[in-house]
Formats: C-alpha cells, structure tokens, sequence
C-alpha cells in the first residue's frame, strides 16, 4: 500500500513536471497612443481641386515583465458621423461635406477597420528586456472631394483611434 501512494505521488510529480516544463513564459506589454488630427483648413467649393492635409499618430509600447515578444499592433479607425467607410462626412449644423481618410498619399486604400473594403495599420515591434520601449508612427492622408455644394460653417467629424496589441 505504501509502495502503491509513493507510485502514485511519483507520478503526480512527474506530470506536474511535464506540465510546468511546457508552460511558455508571459509577457506584460503597455502601449500608449497619441495623434495629431487632420485639418482641412478652408474649403473652397469652387476649386477643381480636392483639399488635402495629413494626420498622425505615434504607439509606444513597453515590456513590463516577461520574456521578449515581437508584439503585433494594429491600428484601426472608426467611420465618424457617416457609419460608413464609403465615404465619410463632417457636419456642421445640418450641412455635410464628404470626405475620406486613407492609408497611402495616392489616396486609393481607405483607413478603417478591414470591413467594407478598408485598410489598417500593422506595426510590429521587438520588445526585449534590454530594449523594452519601442514606437512606431504613422500618417493619416486625408481628402476632401472638389466642388461640392456646401453651407459655409464650421465643419468636423470625430474618428475613434482603436489600436489592438
């Protein structure tokens, strides 16, 4: 009986061994991000060409504790006022004006969420216990389509910044 406890108790040490041998190690990672919006200025509507301006947006992320990690950001932003990626609008009073974010300066890929055919920004960035703090930065490209027919005001739209890490 007592032969068949210590088989018993061997064992049990034995899987807990095996259990602990294949735990992988944890990293606590933060990241903090900060942006600059974009402003469009004054918009002509007689102007045959779109107005155009720039944003951006800087994610700093640190190892708290653990092992080194490549960790993966993304950044994603919301449609604004207009639910949509399609195109989308700032208000003023009852008055729209259209307008879009995009990824790139050639203005043709959308900055959203990857729903309805948009874009999102990826970073990754080594995280290690001698270089724990790490920044990726990027730029918002926005465009106001020309001529559009709109009141005179004081136009805006507010976008959520969603980074996911």
């Amino acid at each position: 009986m007592i032969h068949d406890r210590l088989c018993d108790s061997l064992r049990a040490l034995i899987l807990l061994a095996g259990l602990l041998a294949g735990a992988e190690a944890v990293a606590v990672v933060s990241c903090t991000a900060t942006t600059s919006g974009i402003n469009f200025g004054i918009y002509d509507p007689l102007s045959a060409s779109p107005t155009t301006s720039t944003g951006g947006i800087t994610v700093t992320c640190t190892l708290l504790s653990g092992a080194a990690v490549n960790d993966t950001t993304a950044v994603y932003l919301s449609t604004g006022s207009s639910g949509s990626y399609a195109a989308r609008s700032m208000v003023s009073g009852g008055s729209t004006l259209n307008y879009n974010i995009y990824f790139t300066p050639a203005y043709q890929q959308v900055w959203g969420n990857g729903s309805g055919g948009s874009y999102y920004g990826v970073a990754t960035l080594p995280l290690t216990p001698t270089s724990p703090t790490q920044t990726a930065t990027g730029t918002f490209y926005g465009q106001v389509p020309a001529q559009q027919d709109v009141a005179p005001g004081s136009y805006s739209d507010t976008i959520v910044v969603t980074v996911n890490y």
